[in-house]
Protein backbone atom coordinates (compact mmCIF):
# COMPACT_ATOMS: atom_id res chain seq x y z
CA UNK A 1 0.00 0.00 0.00
CA UNK A 2 1.30 3.19 -0.83
CA UNK A 3 1.08 6.34 1.20
CA UNK A 4 -2.55 7.33 -0.34
CA UNK A 5 -3.69 4.53 -0.22
CA UNK A 6 -2.91 5.34 4.13
CA UNK A 7 -4.24 8.67 3.55
CA UNK A 8 -7.49 7.46 2.43
CA UNK A 9 -7.61 4.33 5.60
CA UNK A 10 -7.31 7.23 8.29
CA UNK A 11 -9.86 9.36 6.50
CA UNK A 12 -12.20 6.34 5.93
CA UNK A 13 -11.47 5.22 9.78
CA UNK A 14 -10.13 8.26 11.66
CA UNK A 15 -13.13 7.84 14.78
CA UNK A 16 -11.06 4.16 15.31
CA UNK A 17 -7.87 6.08 15.05
CA UNK A 18 -9.00 8.68 17.60
CA UNK A 19 -10.99 6.15 19.89
CA UNK A 20 -7.85 3.95 20.42
CA UNK A 21 -5.54 7.12 20.98
CA UNK A 22 -8.10 7.85 23.59
CA UNK A 23 -7.85 5.01 25.09
CA UNK A 24 -4.36 4.55 25.28
CA UNK A 25 -3.96 8.61 26.76
CA UNK A 26 -6.54 8.25 29.50
CA UNK A 27 -4.94 4.18 30.80
CA UNK A 28 -1.31 6.31 30.45
CA UNK A 29 -3.32 9.45 32.20
CA UNK A 30 -4.66 6.52 35.06
CA UNK A 31 -1.14 4.95 35.21
CA UNK A 32 0.64 8.54 35.75
CA UNK A 33 -1.96 9.05 38.50
CA UNK A 34 -1.64 6.04 40.11
CA UNK A 35 1.93 5.08 40.41
CA UNK A 36 3.51 5.87 43.59
CA UNK A 37 5.89 8.71 43.30
CA UNK A 38 10.01 7.90 43.32
CA UNK A 39 12.47 10.05 44.55
CA UNK A 40 15.99 9.60 43.34
CA UNK A 41 19.55 10.72 45.16
CA UNK A 42 22.85 10.46 43.74
CA UNK A 43 26.74 9.60 44.30
CA UNK A 44 30.20 9.03 42.64
CA UNK A 45 32.64 7.01 43.16
CA UNK A 46 36.38 7.25 41.84
CA UNK A 47 38.70 4.34 41.97
CA UNK A 48 42.62 5.17 42.26
CA UNK A 49 45.41 2.32 43.63
CA UNK A 50 47.08 3.87 46.44
CA UNK A 51 50.96 3.17 44.59
CA UNK A 52 51.17 5.28 41.94
CA UNK A 53 54.73 7.10 42.53
CA UNK A 54 56.00 7.48 39.36
CA UNK A 55 54.31 7.26 35.59
CA UNK A 56 55.36 3.76 34.64
CA UNK A 57 53.48 2.92 37.99
CA UNK A 58 50.60 5.23 37.43
CA UNK A 59 49.91 3.81 34.18
CA UNK A 60 49.55 0.29 35.45
CA UNK A 61 47.08 1.66 38.74
CA UNK A 62 45.08 3.63 36.26
CA UNK A 63 44.74 -0.17 34.57
CA UNK A 64 44.42 -2.14 37.16
CA UNK A 65 41.73 0.25 38.20
CA UNK A 66 39.57 0.33 34.95
CA UNK A 67 39.85 -3.70 35.05
CA UNK A 68 38.66 -3.78 38.58
CA UNK A 69 35.49 -1.12 38.30
CA UNK A 70 33.13 -3.58 36.65
CA UNK A 71 33.53 -6.02 39.16
CA UNK A 72 32.79 -3.31 41.84
CA UNK A 73 29.63 -2.17 40.21
CA UNK A 74 28.62 -5.49 41.41
CA UNK A 75 29.12 -5.34 44.55
CA UNK A 76 26.97 -1.79 45.23
CA UNK A 77 24.61 -3.86 45.70
CA UNK A 78 25.63 -6.98 47.17
CA UNK A 79 24.71 -8.07 50.60
CA UNK A 80 28.27 -7.11 51.59
CA UNK A 81 27.88 -3.59 51.49
CA UNK A 82 23.86 -3.57 51.81
CA UNK A 83 23.48 -5.54 55.20
CA UNK A 84 25.72 -2.57 57.19
CA UNK A 85 23.08 0.07 54.95
CA UNK A 86 20.04 -1.80 56.50
CA UNK A 87 21.42 -2.17 59.98
CA UNK A 88 22.68 1.31 60.09
CA UNK A 89 19.52 3.22 58.99
CA UNK A 90 17.38 0.61 60.50
CA UNK A 91 15.29 -0.03 57.77
CA UNK A 92 12.51 -2.74 57.33
CA UNK A 93 13.65 -4.75 54.18
CA UNK A 94 16.56 -7.20 52.50
CA UNK A 95 19.18 -6.96 50.88
CA UNK A 96 17.61 -8.53 47.76
CA UNK A 97 14.51 -5.77 47.86
CA UNK A 98 17.24 -2.86 48.51
CA UNK A 99 19.01 -3.97 45.88
CA UNK A 100 16.60 -3.21 42.91
CA UNK A 101 16.58 0.24 44.53
CA UNK A 102 19.66 0.60 43.99
CA UNK A 103 21.65 1.16 40.35
CA UNK A 104 25.66 1.66 39.64
CA UNK A 105 27.30 2.24 35.73
CA UNK A 106 30.66 2.88 35.44
CA UNK A 107 31.08 5.39 31.92
CA UNK A 108 33.29 3.65 29.36
CA UNK A 109 36.89 4.32 29.54
CA UNK A 110 36.34 5.58 32.81
CA UNK A 111 37.65 4.87 36.67
CA UNK A 112 34.01 6.37 37.94
CA UNK A 113 31.57 4.68 39.64
CA UNK A 114 28.10 6.68 38.96
CA UNK A 115 25.03 5.26 41.67
CA UNK A 116 21.97 6.25 41.95
CA UNK A 117 19.22 5.45 44.74
CA UNK A 118 15.65 5.56 44.46
CA UNK A 119 13.10 5.27 47.43
CA UNK A 120 9.78 6.75 48.30
CA UNK A 121 11.08 9.99 49.66
CA UNK A 122 13.70 12.29 49.02
CA UNK A 123 14.86 12.37 52.74
CA UNK A 124 15.29 7.98 52.33
CA UNK A 125 17.01 7.99 48.93
CA UNK A 126 19.73 11.00 50.35
CA UNK A 127 19.80 8.44 53.64
CA UNK A 128 20.35 5.61 52.12
CA UNK A 129 22.79 6.81 49.54
CA UNK A 130 24.69 9.19 51.96
CA UNK A 131 24.96 5.37 54.01
CA UNK A 132 26.43 3.29 51.06
CA UNK A 133 29.03 6.10 50.34
CA UNK A 134 30.19 5.24 53.46
CA UNK A 135 30.13 1.46 53.33
CA UNK A 136 31.18 0.90 49.84
CA UNK A 137 34.72 2.57 50.23
CA UNK A 138 35.05 0.82 53.74
CA UNK A 139 34.10 -2.73 52.20
CA UNK A 140 36.27 -2.49 49.10
CA UNK A 141 39.25 -1.86 51.55
CA UNK A 142 38.47 -5.04 53.30
CA UNK A 143 38.12 -7.30 50.08
CA UNK A 144 41.51 -5.97 48.55
CA UNK A 145 43.94 -6.60 51.35
CA UNK A 146 46.55 -9.16 50.55
CA UNK A 147 46.75 -9.69 54.63
CA UNK A 148 45.33 -8.13 57.47
CA UNK A 149 47.37 -6.30 58.47
CA UNK A 150 48.62 -4.96 55.00
CA UNK A 151 47.04 -2.01 53.49
CA UNK A 152 44.40 -2.10 49.97
CA UNK A 153 46.34 -1.46 47.18
CA UNK A 154 43.04 0.09 46.01
CA UNK A 155 41.64 3.33 46.93
CA UNK A 156 37.88 4.30 46.56
CA UNK A 157 37.01 8.08 47.54
CA UNK A 158 32.86 9.68 47.44
CA UNK A 159 33.50 12.46 44.34
CA UNK A 160 29.73 13.50 44.13
CA UNK A 161 27.85 13.14 47.92
CA UNK A 162 24.40 12.69 48.01
CA UNK A 163 21.85 15.17 48.29
CA UNK A 164 17.99 15.55 48.68
CA UNK A 165 16.08 16.04 45.44
CA UNK A 166 12.80 17.23 45.66
CA UNK A 167 11.50 16.53 42.10
CA UNK A 168 10.24 12.82 41.40
CA UNK A 169 11.86 11.06 38.85
CA UNK A 170 8.64 8.41 38.67
CA UNK A 171 6.53 9.10 37.20
CA UNK A 172 6.97 11.52 34.61
CA UNK A 173 3.52 13.03 33.41
CA UNK A 174 5.09 14.95 30.25
CA UNK A 175 6.99 12.41 29.54
CA UNK A 176 4.49 9.35 30.02
CA UNK A 177 1.52 11.63 27.57
CA UNK A 178 3.52 11.90 25.15
CA UNK A 179 4.59 8.48 24.54
CA UNK A 180 1.04 7.77 24.90
CA UNK A 181 0.17 9.71 22.35
CA UNK A 182 2.56 7.93 20.07
CA UNK A 183 1.64 4.80 20.62
CA UNK A 184 -2.05 5.86 20.67
CA UNK A 185 -1.27 6.97 17.02
CA UNK A 186 0.55 3.92 15.91
CA UNK A 187 -1.84 1.62 17.35
CA UNK A 188 -4.90 3.25 16.11
CA UNK A 189 -3.65 3.30 12.14
CA UNK A 190 -2.71 -0.12 13.10
CA UNK A 191 -6.08 -0.72 13.96
CA UNK A 192 -7.89 0.83 11.36
CA UNK A 193 -5.41 -0.66 8.74
CA UNK A 194 -6.07 -4.37 10.27
CA UNK A 195 -9.79 -3.71 9.78
CA UNK A 196 -9.12 -2.31 6.44
CA UNK A 197 -7.64 -5.07 5.52
CA UNK A 198 -9.97 -7.61 6.95
CA UNK A 199 -13.10 -5.80 6.16
CA UNK A 200 -14.82 -7.75 3.13
CA UNK A 201 -17.21 -5.54 2.47
CA UNK A 202 -17.78 -2.91 -0.74
CA UNK A 203 -17.71 0.52 0.31
CA UNK A 204 -16.20 3.04 -1.68
CA UNK A 205 -15.57 2.93 -5.64
CA UNK A 206 -12.09 2.02 -4.66
CA UNK A 207 -13.34 -0.92 -3.55
CA UNK A 208 -15.54 -1.53 -6.79
CA UNK A 209 -12.45 -1.14 -9.30
CA UNK A 210 -10.72 -3.12 -7.24
CA UNK A 211 -12.57 -5.92 -8.45
CA UNK A 212 -12.01 -4.65 -12.12
CA UNK A 213 -10.67 -2.04 -13.32
CA UNK A 214 -12.98 -2.07 -16.29
CA UNK A 215 -15.97 -1.28 -13.96
CA UNK A 216 -17.29 2.00 -14.09
CA UNK A 217 -19.13 3.58 -11.53
CA UNK A 218 -21.76 5.69 -13.15
CA UNK A 219 -23.89 6.56 -10.05
CA UNK A 220 -22.92 7.22 -6.42
CA UNK A 221 -25.90 7.82 -4.21
CA UNK A 222 -25.63 9.34 -0.82
CA UNK A 223 -27.77 7.18 2.02
CA UNK A 224 -31.08 9.01 3.21
CA UNK A 225 -32.53 7.74 6.54
CA UNK A 226 -36.01 9.01 4.72
CA UNK A 227 -35.57 7.40 1.54
CA UNK A 228 -37.66 4.03 2.52
CA UNK A 229 -40.42 6.51 3.64
CA UNK A 230 -39.93 8.50 0.24
CA UNK A 231 -38.74 5.96 -2.18
CA UNK A 232 -39.48 8.75 -5.31
CA UNK A 233 -36.99 11.14 -3.91
CA UNK A 234 -36.81 12.87 -7.54
CA UNK A 235 -40.44 13.97 -7.40
CA UNK A 236 -40.61 13.76 -3.37
CA UNK A 237 -37.49 15.89 -2.66
CA UNK A 238 -36.17 17.32 -6.06
CA UNK A 239 -33.29 19.22 -4.75
CA UNK A 240 -32.19 16.72 -2.13
CA UNK A 241 -28.19 15.30 -2.34
CA UNK A 242 -30.01 12.22 -3.76
CA UNK A 243 -31.99 13.65 -6.44
CA UNK A 244 -29.42 15.37 -7.67
CA UNK A 245 -26.93 12.27 -7.61
CA UNK A 246 -30.04 10.24 -9.85
CA UNK A 247 -29.44 12.89 -12.12
CA UNK A 248 -25.79 12.45 -12.19
CA UNK A 249 -26.35 8.64 -12.61
CA UNK A 250 -29.12 9.69 -15.67
CA UNK A 251 -25.63 11.93 -17.18
CA UNK A 252 -23.31 9.44 -17.21
CA UNK A 253 -25.45 6.84 -18.37
CA UNK A 254 -26.17 8.62 -21.55
CA UNK A 255 -22.11 8.63 -21.99
CA UNK A 256 -21.65 4.77 -21.50
CA UNK A 257 -20.98 3.22 -25.05
CA UNK A 258 -21.84 6.08 -26.75
CA UNK A 259 -20.87 4.53 -30.23
CA UNK A 260 -22.99 1.50 -29.58
CA UNK A 261 -25.84 3.13 -27.07
CA UNK A 262 -27.62 0.77 -24.98
CA UNK A 263 -31.72 1.13 -25.06
CA UNK A 264 -32.64 -1.49 -23.08
CA UNK A 265 -31.10 -1.87 -19.74
CA UNK A 266 -31.76 -4.31 -16.88
CA UNK A 267 -31.02 -3.19 -13.69
CA UNK A 268 -29.97 -6.10 -11.09
CA UNK A 269 -27.95 -6.22 -7.59
CA UNK A 270 -25.93 -9.61 -5.91
CA UNK A 271 -28.60 -9.65 -2.68
CA UNK A 272 -32.11 -8.21 -2.06
CA UNK A 273 -32.01 -5.32 -0.21
CA UNK A 274 -29.04 -3.18 -2.00
CA UNK A 275 -31.46 -0.51 -3.59
CA UNK A 276 -32.44 -2.00 -6.55
CA UNK A 277 -35.93 -0.96 -7.06
CA UNK A 278 -35.76 2.92 -5.90
CA UNK A 279 -32.70 3.15 -8.02
CA UNK A 280 -34.65 2.02 -11.10
CA UNK A 281 -37.26 3.97 -10.57
CA UNK A 282 -35.77 7.28 -9.72
CA UNK A 283 -33.37 7.00 -12.62
CA UNK A 284 -36.15 6.24 -15.27
CA UNK A 285 -37.75 9.60 -13.91
CA UNK A 286 -35.01 11.62 -14.14
CA UNK A 287 -34.76 9.96 -17.81
CA UNK A 288 -38.02 11.38 -18.70
CA UNK A 289 -37.48 14.72 -16.59
CA UNK A 290 -34.91 15.09 -19.17
CA UNK A 291 -37.18 14.41 -21.94
CA UNK A 292 -36.61 10.77 -22.76
CA UNK A 293 -39.61 8.65 -23.67
CA UNK A 294 -39.13 5.71 -21.09
CA UNK A 295 -40.68 2.46 -20.23
CA UNK A 296 -40.17 1.02 -16.71
CA UNK A 297 -40.81 -2.66 -16.86
CA UNK A 298 -41.28 -4.23 -13.44
CA UNK A 299 -39.32 -7.54 -14.19
CA UNK A 300 -39.05 -8.69 -10.80
CA UNK A 301 -41.69 -11.64 -11.38
CA UNK A 302 -41.07 -13.18 -7.84
CA UNK A 303 -40.89 -10.53 -5.54
CA UNK A 304 -42.56 -6.95 -7.23
CA UNK A 305 -42.07 -3.90 -5.78
CA UNK A 306 -41.83 -1.41 -8.20
CA UNK A 307 -45.66 -0.64 -8.70
CA UNK A 308 -45.82 -0.54 -5.05
CA UNK A 309 -43.22 2.16 -4.94
CA UNK A 310 -45.29 4.22 -7.87
CA UNK A 311 -48.24 4.07 -6.36
CA UNK A 312 -50.03 1.95 -9.22
CA UNK A 313 -52.34 -0.96 -9.56
CA UNK A 314 -50.81 -4.13 -11.42
CA UNK A 315 -54.04 -6.61 -12.22
CA UNK A 316 -52.11 -7.51 -15.82
CA UNK A 317 -48.57 -6.70 -16.60
CA UNK A 318 -45.58 -8.14 -18.97
CA UNK A 319 -46.55 -11.85 -17.48
CA UNK A 320 -49.81 -11.57 -19.73
CA UNK A 321 -47.98 -10.19 -22.91
CA UNK A 322 -45.25 -12.95 -22.36
CA UNK A 323 -48.35 -15.74 -22.06
CA UNK A 324 -50.11 -13.92 -24.61
CA UNK A 325 -53.02 -13.55 -22.76
CA UNK A 326 -53.05 -9.80 -23.25
CA UNK A 327 -51.75 -7.55 -25.83
CA UNK A 328 -48.70 -4.83 -25.08
CA UNK A 329 -50.61 -1.63 -25.53
CA UNK A 330 -53.14 -2.83 -22.88
CA UNK A 331 -50.64 -3.26 -20.07
CA UNK A 332 -48.70 0.36 -20.23
CA UNK A 333 -49.53 2.66 -18.17
CA UNK A 334 -48.62 6.35 -18.29
CA UNK A 335 -46.99 7.81 -14.94
CA UNK A 336 -47.84 11.17 -14.46
CA UNK A 337 -47.31 14.08 -16.55
CA UNK A 338 -43.67 12.61 -17.28
CA UNK A 339 -42.84 11.30 -20.55
CA UNK A 340 -43.03 7.56 -18.54
CA UNK A 341 -44.83 4.33 -19.24
CA UNK A 342 -44.82 1.30 -16.89
CA UNK A 343 -45.45 -2.23 -17.09
CA UNK A 344 -46.15 -3.94 -14.13
CA UNK A 345 -45.30 -7.72 -13.53
CA UNK A 346 -48.87 -8.94 -13.82
CA UNK A 347 -50.08 -12.44 -12.28
CA UNK A 348 -46.53 -14.66 -10.55
CA UNK A 349 -46.00 -17.11 -12.86
CA UNK A 350 -44.01 -20.24 -11.64
CA UNK A 351 -41.31 -20.58 -13.93
CA UNK A 352 -40.07 -16.86 -14.02
CA UNK A 353 -36.73 -17.49 -15.83
CA UNK A 354 -38.39 -19.30 -18.67
CA UNK A 355 -40.86 -16.77 -19.11
CA UNK A 356 -38.51 -13.57 -19.06
CA UNK A 357 -35.74 -16.09 -21.74
CA UNK A 358 -38.72 -16.41 -23.90
CA UNK A 359 -38.51 -15.82 -27.40
CA UNK A 360 -41.55 -13.33 -26.88
CA UNK A 361 -39.42 -11.58 -24.04
CA UNK A 362 -36.99 -10.87 -26.61
CA UNK A 363 -39.46 -9.80 -29.05
CA UNK A 364 -41.62 -7.58 -26.77
CA UNK A 365 -37.96 -5.76 -25.94
CA UNK A 366 -37.82 -5.03 -29.64
CA UNK A 367 -40.77 -3.45 -29.74
CA UNK A 368 -40.85 -1.71 -26.94
CA UNK A 369 -36.75 -0.14 -28.06
CA UNK A 370 -38.46 0.97 -31.63
CA UNK A 371 -41.11 2.89 -29.18
CA UNK A 372 -38.97 4.17 -26.48
CA UNK A 373 -35.64 5.81 -25.69
CA UNK A 374 -34.80 3.40 -22.74
CA UNK A 375 -36.63 0.51 -21.49
CA UNK A 376 -35.25 -0.31 -18.51
CA UNK A 377 -36.05 -3.29 -16.47
CA UNK A 378 -36.06 -4.18 -12.50
CA UNK A 379 -34.77 -6.98 -12.08
CA UNK A 380 -34.30 -9.78 -9.42
CA UNK A 381 -30.80 -9.96 -7.66
CA UNK A 382 -28.11 -12.34 -9.28
CA UNK A 383 -27.55 -14.97 -6.64
CA UNK A 384 -30.59 -15.85 -5.44
CA UNK A 385 -32.10 -16.81 -9.18
CA UNK A 386 -30.75 -16.22 -12.82
CA UNK A 387 -33.72 -13.59 -13.80
CA UNK A 388 -31.27 -10.91 -14.79
CA UNK A 389 -28.68 -13.16 -16.00
CA UNK A 390 -30.97 -14.67 -18.27
CA UNK A 391 -32.44 -10.94 -19.48
CA UNK A 392 -28.85 -9.71 -19.87
CA UNK A 393 -28.67 -11.74 -22.90
CA UNK A 394 -31.48 -10.14 -24.82
CA UNK A 395 -30.88 -6.20 -23.41
CA UNK A 396 -28.21 -3.89 -24.40
CA UNK A 397 -26.72 -3.98 -20.99
CA UNK A 398 -26.93 -4.25 -17.24
CA UNK A 399 -26.36 -1.85 -14.37
CA UNK A 400 -25.00 -3.13 -11.47
CA UNK A 401 -26.90 -1.52 -8.28
CA UNK A 402 -24.41 -2.32 -4.68
CA UNK A 403 -25.38 -1.32 -1.53
CA UNK A 404 -21.98 -0.03 0.46
CA UNK A 405 -21.52 -1.94 3.01
CA UNK A 406 -23.62 -4.75 2.06
CA UNK A 407 -22.32 -6.84 0.13
CA UNK A 408 -19.48 -8.48 0.33
CA UNK A 409 -16.34 -8.37 -2.59
CA UNK A 410 -16.62 -12.11 -3.03
CA UNK A 411 -20.18 -11.67 -3.57
CA UNK A 412 -20.17 -8.66 -6.06
CA UNK A 413 -17.87 -10.73 -7.55
CA UNK A 414 -19.69 -14.08 -8.14
CA UNK A 415 -22.38 -11.89 -9.54
CA UNK A 416 -20.38 -10.12 -11.91
CA UNK A 417 -18.88 -13.72 -13.06
CA UNK A 418 -22.21 -15.18 -13.42
CA UNK A 419 -23.14 -11.68 -15.73
CA UNK A 420 -19.63 -12.75 -17.85
CA UNK A 421 -20.53 -16.41 -17.98
CA UNK A 422 -23.70 -15.74 -20.32
CA UNK A 423 -21.94 -12.68 -22.17
CA UNK A 424 -23.69 -10.38 -20.50
CA UNK A 425 -22.50 -6.74 -20.88
CA UNK A 426 -22.01 -4.86 -17.84
CA UNK A 427 -22.95 -1.18 -18.33
CA UNK A 428 -21.48 0.49 -15.33
CA UNK A 429 -21.94 -0.04 -11.09
CA UNK A 430 -24.55 2.38 -8.99
CA UNK A 431 -22.83 2.55 -5.58
CA UNK A 432 -26.01 3.16 -3.29
CA UNK A 433 -26.29 4.01 0.50
CA UNK A 434 -23.21 6.08 0.59
CA UNK A 435 -22.09 7.29 4.10
CA UNK A 436 -22.22 10.69 4.08
CA UNK A 437 -18.97 10.99 6.21
CA UNK A 438 -17.49 9.20 2.78
CA UNK A 439 -15.44 11.40 0.12
CA UNK A 440 -18.30 11.27 -2.47
CA UNK A 441 -21.15 11.69 0.34
CA UNK A 442 -19.20 14.73 1.29
CA UNK A 443 -19.04 16.17 -2.28
CA UNK A 444 -22.65 16.19 -2.52
CA UNK A 445 -23.25 17.88 0.59
CA UNK A 446 -21.07 20.89 -0.68
CA UNK A 447 -21.66 20.77 -4.44
CA UNK A 448 -25.16 20.21 -4.46
CA UNK A 449 -27.04 22.26 -1.36
CA UNK A 450 -28.80 24.34 -3.95
CA UNK A 451 -32.37 24.32 -2.47
CA UNK A 452 -35.08 27.40 -3.45
CA UNK A 453 -35.17 29.87 -0.78
CA UNK A 454 -38.44 32.31 0.27
CA UNK A 455 -40.42 30.78 3.02
CA UNK A 456 -43.21 29.61 0.70
CA UNK A 457 -40.96 26.75 -1.02
CA UNK A 458 -43.01 23.92 -1.27
CA UNK A 459 -41.79 20.89 1.08
CA UNK A 460 -39.39 18.20 -0.55
CA UNK A 461 -41.04 15.76 1.05
CA UNK A 462 -44.61 14.92 -0.20
CA UNK A 463 -46.71 11.79 -0.72
CA UNK A 464 -46.85 10.70 -4.48
CA UNK A 465 -49.59 8.92 -5.84
CA UNK A 466 -49.22 9.04 -9.59
CA UNK A 467 -50.68 6.35 -11.61
CA UNK A 468 -53.88 8.29 -12.13
CA UNK A 469 -51.75 11.27 -13.19
CA UNK A 470 -52.25 13.24 -9.89
CA UNK A 471 -49.41 15.84 -8.64
CA UNK A 472 -47.79 15.48 -5.40
CA UNK A 473 -49.45 16.77 -2.41
CA UNK A 474 -48.35 20.04 -1.80
CA UNK A 475 -47.44 21.85 1.88
CA UNK A 476 -45.58 25.01 2.96
CA UNK A 477 -42.10 23.52 4.36
CA UNK A 478 -41.39 24.36 8.10
CA UNK A 479 -38.08 26.49 7.78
Amino acid sequence: MDLQTYLRIFQKRWRAVLAVLVVVVLLAGAYTLLSPKKYASSLQFFVSTSDSTDASQLAQGSTFSQARVTSYTQLVTAPVVLNPVITQLHLNTTAAELGGQVAAIVPPNTVLINVDVTASSPDQAQRIAAAIGKQFPKTIDNLEKVSKNSASPVKVTVTKSAIINTPPVSPRPTRNLALAVVLGLLLGLGVAVLRHVLDSKVRTKDDVEALDEDLTVIGAIPFDNDASQHPLLVLSDPHSHRAEAFRAMRTNLRFVDASNHPRSIVMTSTLAGEGKTTTTANLALTLAEAGATVCLIEGDLRRPKLLEYLGMEGAVGLTDVLIEAADLADVLQPFGKHRLAVIGAGQLPPNPSELLGSPVMKETLHRLEARFDYVLIDAPPLLPVTDAAVLSTIVGGAVMVVGSGLVSRDQLQTALESLHAVKGKVLGVALNRIPRSSRIGGYYDYRYDYRPQGSNQLSSRANVRASDGAKPRKFLARR
